[in-house]
Formats: C-alpha cells, sequence, structure tokens
C-alpha cells in the first residue's frame, strides 16, 4: 500500500509540473504577441501621423499669386494654376495674358509676383532685377493654311518671306499666290524669339500682326495663302505646320536639337527664388517638379532637367 501511494503522489506531482510548463508557455506566446501587436499599431500609428502631418502642410498654405505675361504661356499657366490650386485649396492662382515684356515690366515694378516670357530675357530686364527661371522649352511652329501646297521650307526661304523679298508661293514651290505674312505684336515674346532666332530683328514685313498665340493660327486657318508662327503646343489641325529644313516641329527634334525654331519658357521673379515669399518659393517647388513637368510634357512643351 505504501508503494502504491508513493507512486500515485508521484504522477500528481508530474502532472502538477507538466500544468505549470504549458501555463508558462501560454504566457510567454500571449507576452509575444502582445508585443507583436503593441509594435504594429504603433508603426501604423506614426505612418498615419506623418501622412496627416503632409496633408495639414499642403492645406495650411494659402495667399494669392499674380502671373502676369506670355499669351503664348496661357495653356501651360492655366494647367499648372488649376492643378497648384487643386493641392492648395486655399491658394489662388491668377493670370493674366497681355505679353512677355508687359509680364517682365510688372514683376519690375511688384505689380505682379511672376512675369511670364516666352523668350530669354533681355539684359536690360535683369539689370533692372528680373531673374530668368526657365520652367519649360517650346517650339515654335511656322504654319500655313490647309490648302497651301507647300509641306516644307529652308531656312533662308523663311528668312526671304519674312524679310519681303519672296512675295509669291510660286518662288518656293508653291502655287501661284500671294503671301500673306502674319506675326505677332511688338513685344510679344514669340515674334521676339522668331525674329531673334533667325536675325530678323526690326526686318520682319507684315500684313498682320495680331496681339495673341490664338489670333494668329485662326488668321492663319482662314486666309488663303497666309503663313504664321505659334506656339508648338497649341498647334491643331486647323492649319499645316511646315517642317523647317527637313525637319518636322516635334518635341523630340527640339530635344535633339535637329529644329532650329525653339525657345525658354521663363517664370521670372524680382530675385532669386530663394528671396521670395512661401507661397511663391512652393509654386516655383512644384512646377519644376515631377508634378509641373509631367504638365509641361503633357501639354507639348519640352520639360527642363
Amino acid at each position: 500500500m505504501k508503494n502504491r501511494s508513493s507512486r500515485v503522489l508521484a504522477l500528481v506531482g508530474a502532472f502538477v509540473l507538466m500544468v505549470g510548463s504549458l501555463t508558462a508557455c501560454g504566457n510567454e506566446a500571449s507576452e509575444g504577441e502582445t508585443s507583436s501587436s503593441t509594435t504594429s499599431t504603433t508603426a501604423t500609428e506614426s505612418s498615419e501621423a506623418e501622412s496627416s502631418e503632409e496633408v495639414q502642410e499642403e492645406t495650411a498654405l494659402s495667399g494669392s499669386i499674380l502671373m502676369v505675361g506670355s499669351t503664348s504661356m496661357e495653356k501651360f499657366a492655366n494647367a499648372l494654376s488649376e492643378a497648384f490650386m487643386d493641392k492648395y485649396p486655399d491658394v489662388t492662382v491668377n493670370a493674366e495674358f497681355v505679353g512677355s515684356g508687359a509680364g517682365i515690366e510688372a514683376v519690375n515694378n511688384g505689380t505682379a509676383d511672376i512675369g511670364n516670357s516666352s523668350r530669354n530675357l533681355k539684359d536690360e530686364e535683369k539689370e533692372a532685377g528680373a531673374v530668368e527661371n526657365i520652367v519649360a522649352i517650346d517650339g515654335i511652329a511656322v504654319c500655313v493654311d490647309t490648302a497651301n501646297t507647300v509641306t516644307n521650307l529652308t531656312r533662308e526661304q523663311l528668312i526671304s518671306i519674312y524679310d519681303g523679298t519672296v512675295t509669291n508661293w510660286s518662288e518656293v514651290g508653291g502655287e501661284d499666290a500671294p503671301i500673306v505674312v502674319v506675326g505677332r505684336e511688338a513685344g510679344s515674346g514669340t515674334r521676339g524669339a522668331f525674329e531673334e532666332l533667325l536675325g530678323l530683328e526690326d526686318a520682319c514685313v507684315y500684313a498682320n500682326e495680331l496681339d495673341s498665340t490664338g489670333a494668329v493660327m485662326a488668321k492663319v486657318a482662314s486666309t488663303p495663302g497666309a503663313i504664321g508662327y505659334v506656339s508648338l503646343d497649341v498647334l491643331d489641325d486647323s492649319v499645316i505646320a511646315v517642317a523647317l529644313d527637313g525637319v518636322e516641329a516635334t518635341a523630340d527634334n527640339i530635344k535633339a536639337g535637329n529644329y532650329f525654331l525653339s525657345r525658354p519658357f521663363v517664370m521670372a521673379t524680382k530675385g532669386e527664388i530663394s528671396e521670395q515669399s512661401e507661397l511663391v518659393q512652393t509654386w516655383f517647388d512644384f512646377v519644376l517638379g515631377a508634378e509641373g513637368q509631367e504638365i509641361a510634357a503633357n501639354v507639348g512643351l519640352i520639360t527642363v532637367e
């Protein structure tokens, strides 16, 4: 009996030890799960906090920006403005399209935050304080009405047309019809760039001088025998863009340096960007960043590196 009692006590003791061991393991597992759960929760909360801070930074920005200048930059400037205001709902971006010269004058006299120019700044404009900030590259397309049979012009032929030496399309391989030379008004960035690139400053003989890119294209489209120049990004099928020296007006050809009529799109500031308000600096971060340059590409411009 005594031996049997001893065996019973030994079995009971072993059972107690086994139950204790299982309980300890369960507690360790529970503690591990709790620790893992806590770490995961902390990481999620941290990520949510960072995201919330970014949203707060974007929505906290407020105020207004006024841009004045180039009509050729209208499509690009409007697309940028809409995207920027979507990102920063408390910000208003206003743009006036009155020509490059007027834009640079406005930024230099302090009546605008940004002066849009579709040409490089002149020395006297820089001396007055304007800083040239290139935000995209644009091509200048030479266009004719859709009935015109001329699809290519050499550089020399184009110069001869605009300086008045050549006055009939038959002289450059086309039909016997007078050439109607259309261009932009004095002070236009597109006109300034076009004439400078061809060495025709103050030497062009125009039948019509119009005050916007859209007006030039509309005039060419509706006038038999007309020729004009417009920003590449506004071209549509109402006109034909002629090749120059056998090279078509495309972004790829401009990037490759094969098309000779191209110019910068400039957003000038009075002083360096770093000297501007926080709002204007944020604008340039946006325009020159991935989002802004994607917009440039989408409207047919060449991005800046």
